[in-house]
């Protein structure tokens, strides 16, 4: 019985013993018949034979016993022999377990990230049950879905929702406590049910409930998360119960949440939770009562037996109502459901470049497994001899194959431990980059990853093992004692080892494609017009209301501050604006002159809105087109004046002058005194959109972002920034970095683009490089005698290279123009990875061009200089 019979045995004990208690019922018929035949009785004859064979059970045992033993000392022997073969060929062990770490590494980080962010469910009660509110329009990066009344009236009047929660996202703070100086928290802003909707247990003391609210600023309460517990508190149990701070308004923090809940969101991690109905004693302004003001993001969980298409219809028939009952309002937009996790919209976003990384993963370890099948399918041929004494002396081509398939399944296991090993490092590494305050990813070696990777493994020693072990079975024994190793196929004008080595010249060709798209994709998004010059600015972000300070006294304040600022020597500009660009805000309606009804559905634009003083636009970098800058005499009780980008111009009056039209914007009739150039103002992607520049005495922000521009280091400019504003006002969180760092959000997908496909382009063109070499080496190394006869037949040196290495340079041109055809036509996939792909612009398919040319010269250069100093002298006398 074979080995893979006796194996499979082991996992049929059912089967096995129906067919050993069949074969010992005939057993014990022959026998009686034989006892028969010899005179016995019936009885005696039965007896006789009973206490021949014994109890049938027990026999059966030791059948299976017996069985099982053979099949697993066959296994034993076979990876013993497997591992000895490796420990003969270091060179050639190392090579292919470093292949199989590389391309089965890379593949479980891809989708250790991949789990974590999209097949780990979130940690909540029923996540599949929960769902957020969006707006039917598809909308990047926006989390807000209506106003809080909106919100009440849906939750009050749905009958699919067993519940719903609002929250407002990431509310910032000072916090402090028995007299320490305040730090900076973010944390979300949610109704009293939000922890029972979400079915979240305390690690420590409790949580808040609805129970707990009873109108405006009547819970002060707040809710740690465990990270901020254990690093602001160093995780002391006795601050439950104990009133800090936040913002200069006392709560009391009843409680620390579990470690692994991080709210409703993957990658935002708040701080703290407190009620939403102390929103007014934090934020300084009143957001509850306010229909026209879209503030909160909507959760919900689905009754058992509704569906989101029935809840959908619920929800646009109560919007439809609420329209027609404040007509002042826009609740009217139709609504749909998603499940949360991944900022809202941008869940597609998410999805696409993480199914698309993961799929050029994938490519890469093809591209290693065909490697190593050639390596796999040379060693074989070297080793016909061997497999055909073997055969002769009685072996079968299947126990032969069998221990192939063992060595590759050795390898195969060897080389994805140690890629799990790999893959667990950078991970870790990846959970703590980039460094921000608010975003973490964490993804971990579960046991989800780890089956991942045994089944790659498993995977991939049946791709590159199944080749040789059909070698086997495919060569000549008698050809191969004749004439020693021979090439097997050698009779076929294209072997299956150059169709692996094309297949995998193709793949690096089209992962140094993506990944040169990915560079010139970066350089792209580096280089866009942003309306502002971040570079050689620096930022002190800051906000006064954490100190109770604002109106007046807070407007003073940063006038001493940006004073304070132009003084530090080497600063050429200052100015100051409440919110920097590409760091979140929605656009706020504004209205033509004359209107008198103000419903959302009538407003004429939705720009983006910023409160600026005088000088930030010099600081900014940002050309004032048409008119002038605003003034500190533009104040509350001026008239209201404004600056407006390009983009709000040309909507608003088309292609006439905009400067001394009016538009109405919170109520307040605003005259355009100036027009700036376009900008980005919520992400590079985004399409021209309009923006005002209000005068910070009309805008009434406590928010400060001092931009101080400067052609000194920015680590100096860090410490006289911070030295100069913390003196001026030292109980409030400062922060200051420098504009370009602030961007690090925006630039993260580029990046992680630009960082991925890098490193896949790297491990496919060393796997391409390895693969060429090894088949050009191989080739030398097998004509040898046939090079050194041409040589001295008077064979020309091209005529030596084309003989020695032209084979593997045609299949790298044949290759690398399939690799880039492939290239082309994989736009649409690398569009969800890089900016504007471009997979056909000349500089790309140049560097295509160039970098595979120059790959297939290292790779053939020794081989190529071995075959040109052949001594055919020395070869025959070695013969």
């Amino acid at each position: 019985m074979s080995l893979i019979r006796r194996t499979a045995n082991l996992f049929g004990r059912s089967r096995v013993h129906r067919e050993i208690d069949v074969e010992l019922r005939s057993h014990i018929a022959l026998r009686m018949e034989d006892n028969l035949a010899l005179g016995m009785s019936p009885d005696e004859a039965r007896r006789d034979v009973l206490l021949r064979f014994g109890n049938p059970i027990a026999i059966r045992e030791r059948v299976v016993a017996v069985d099982a033993a053979l099949a697993l000392d066959g296994v034993v022997r076979d990876i013993r022999y497997a591992l000895r073969q490796l420990r003969r060929t270091p060179a050639f062990a190392a090579t292919a377990i470093l292949t199989l770490m590389l391309g089965i590494g890379a593949n479980v980080v891809v989708f250790g990230v991949l789990n974590a962010v999209l097949l780990s469910p979130l940690d909540v009660n029923d996540p599949q049950g929960l769902y957020q509110l969006r707006h039917k329009p598809w909308t990047q990066g926006r989390l807000l879905t209506t106003s809080y009344p909106a919100f009440e009236d849906l939750r009050r009047r749905n009958n699919t929702f067993i519940d719903m929660a609002a929250i407002y996202a990431y509310s910032a703070a000072g916090l402090s406590w028995d007299g320490n100086a305040p730090i900076e928290v973010h944390g979300d802003e949610v109704t009293g049910n939000y922890f029972d909707l979400l079915g979240v247990r305390p690690a420590l003391g409790r949580l808040f409930h609805e129970a707990d609210e009873h109108g405006p600023d009547s819970a002060p309460y707040l809710v740690l998360s465990d990270a901020l517990w254990r690093s602001a508190f160093h995780a002391d149990p006795d601050i439950v119960g104990a009133t800090v701070e936040l913002s200069k308004r006392p709560f009391t923090v009843v409680g620390v949440a579990p470690p692994h809940f991080h709210g409703t969101e993957r990658f935002t991690w708040p701080d703290y939770w407190m009620p939403m109905v102390n929103e007014q004693q934090l934020e300084g302004w009143d957001y509850l009562h306010e229909r026209t003001s879209i503030t909160t993001t909507v959760i919900g969980r689905l009754k058992p037996g509704a569906t989101p298409e029935q809840a959908t219809e619920n929800l646009n028939a109560i919007a439809a109502q609420l329209a027609k009952e404040y007509p002042l309002s826009d609740e009217a937009l139709p609504l749909r459901l998603i499940h949360p996790g991944l900022y809202g919209d941008d869940a597609d976003v998410i999805r696409g470049f993480l199914w698309s990384v993961t799929l050029l993963a994938l490519l890469v370890l093809v591209a290693a497994c065909a490697n190593l099948a050639s390596l796999f399918a040379a060693r074989t041929a070297d080793r016909s001899c061997e497999f055909a004494v073997r055969v002769a002396l009685g072996s079968s081509w299947q126990r032969l194959a069998q221990q192939q398939l063992t060595q590759a399944m050795m390898v195969a296991l060897i080389g994805g431990a140690a890629g799990l090993a790999t893959a667990a490092l950078l991970l870790h590494l990846l959970n703590r980059w980039p460094p921000a305050a608010q975003a973490h990813l964490a993804a971990n070696l579960d046991a989800r990853v780890y089956l991942a990777g045994l089944v790659l493994s498993l995977a991939s020693a049946l791709l590159f093992g199944m080749l040789p072990a059909l070698q086997t079975r495919q060569s000549s024994p008698l050809q191969s004692m004749k004439s020693g190793p021979i090439e097997f196929l050698r009779f076929r004008r294209l072997a299956s080892r150059d169709l692996l080595l094309g297949a995998q010249i193709a793949i690096c060709t089209l992962m140094v494609t993506a990944s040169l798209v990915a560079v010139r994709g970066l350089k792209r998004t580096l280089n866009m017009p942003m309306g502002f010059h971040p570079k050689g600015a620096m930022l002190a972000q800051m906000d006064l209301a954490q100190v109770g300070q604002a109106g007046d006294a807070a407007l003073e304040k940063e006038k001493v501050m940006l004073e304070a600022a132009r003084g530090i020597p080497g600063v050429t500009a200052v100015g100051m604006v409440n919110r920097m660009p590409m760091t979140g805000g929605h656009g706020t309606p504004i209205y033509r002159a004359g209107t008198t009804e103000f419903k959302l559905s009538d407003a004429a634009l939705a720009p983006y809105v910023y409160s600026i003083s005088p000088g930030y636009l010099d600081a900014a970098d940002t050309r004032l087109l048409n008119g002038r800058d605003i003034s500190w005499r533009d104040t509350a009780k001026t008239p209201y004046v404004a600056i407006i980008n390009e983009t709000f111009a040309k909507k608003m009056w088309n292609e006439g002058s905009a400067i001394g039209e009016h538009f109405i914007l919170w109520g307040n009739l605003t005259e355009v005194v100036g027009v700036a150039e376009n900008g980005k103002y919520h992400d590079l992607q985004e399409s021209p959109q309009p923006a005002v520049y209000l005068p910070y005495p009309q805008g009434n922000s406590t928010d400060v972002n001092v931009v101080v521009r400067s052609q000194r280091p920015s680590s100096e400019m860090t410490a006289a920034l911070e030295h100069t504003l913390s003196s001026i006002e030292p109980n409030v969180p400062i922060t200051v970095q420098s504009w370009s760092d602030t961007l690090d959000d925006q630039l993260l997908p580029a990046r992680a683009a630009t960082v991925a496909l890098g490193v896949m382009g790297l491990l496919a063109a060393m796997l391409a490089v390895t693969g060429i070499f090894g088949m050009a080496a191989y080739n030398v190394s097998r004509r040898m005698k046939e090079l050194g006869i041409r040589m001295v037949m008077g064979a020309r040196r091209t005529q030596l290279m084309r003989a020695a290495v032209g084979r593997p340079l045609a299949l790298l041109a044949t290759g690398s123009m399939l690799g880039l055809g492939c290239g082309m036509l994989a736009s649409g996939l690398l569009g969800r990875l890089v900016y504007q792909a471009n997979t056909r612009d000349p500089l790309v398919l140049v560097g295509v061009v160039g970098t595979m040319t120059l790959l297939g010269a290292l790779a053939v250069w020794v081989p190529a200089r071995r075959a040109l100093m052949v001594n055919p002298s020395v070869l025959m006398r070695e013969e």
